[in-house]
């Protein structure tokens, strides 16, 4: 009796460890809370000066006052729609169901703009969470995100557009944060009539993880052959 009491109680033990971790995953993925890698703790440090955050506390949206006085806006971030998600299938599957291998998804952004002349420097901060599927996750992941300055409108003017990737390391829980700072973002100031039309666009872009075409070499030229000396 006593034996078979003592089993029932360590069972027990276990499923209460094992609610309370599931319990815990669960409220660290709908709070959007986490705790960077330490291989990525620079760039999240970056990510969190560009938020205005402390290290010891979640980072909040901050825009920031731009260089050159208050008539140059920065322009707000958006996710593109169709674009906010990234999921990935085993191969020659749809990402639905069980062949989901991991889906990446944008929790938060921030951004802040420099004028120097002309043109406008942004930064834009990102922060996404990648988790694996019922299919498996590899042990990294491509996260490939694009971001592009448009002058909203009638008809929508791209201004400038770039490709980006991330490499993520996926933990054993299988819930991963990611983030990236952009810095590089650089397109010519507008006007004070169309600054409000202004818009950062973010999402997640497949085609970056496509590598480009190398150029063709151009063809060598055959070379002639040396004409016979004139008789003599």
């Amino acid at each position: 009796m006593g034996d078979n009491q003592g089993i029932m109680t360590a069972a027990r033990s276990r499923r209460y460890r094992g609610m309370a971790m599931l319990a815990a995953v669960s409220l660290v993925a709908a709070c959007g809370v986490f705790a960077p890698p330490a291989s990525a703790q620079s760039l999240t440090d970056r990510f969190k000066s560009l938020f205005g955050g402390k290290s010891d506390e979640p980072a909040q949206a901050n825009p920031a006052a731009p260089a050159d006085g208050p008539d140059m806006d920065c322009p707000p971030v958006s996710i593109r729609a169709g674009a906010s998600t990234y999921a990935v299938a085993a191969p020659g599957k749809q990402p639905i169901g069980n062949d989901l291998r991991y889906q990446a998804t944008i929790t938060r952004t921030a951004r802040d703009c420099t004028r120097t002349g002309g043109e406008i420097t942004a930064r834009i901060g990102i922060q996404g969470r990648v988790i694996a599927g019922p299919a498996g996750a590899p042990e990294t992941v491509e996260v490939p995100m694009r971001v592009a300055v448009v002058q909203g409108g009638v008809t929508e003017q791209t201004i400038a557009t770039k490709a980006y990737r991330t490499t993520v390391t996926m933990s054993e829980d299988g819930s991963t944060p990611f983030t990236m700072v952009i810095d590089d973002v650089v397109y010519p100031a507008p006007t004070a009539a169309t600054a409000d039309a202004y818009i950062f666009y973010i999402g997640f872009d497949p085609q970056a993880l496509t590598p480009e075409p190398k150029a063709k070499a151009a063809p060598k030229k055959k070379k002639q052959a040396a004409s016979p000396p004139p008789p003599s």
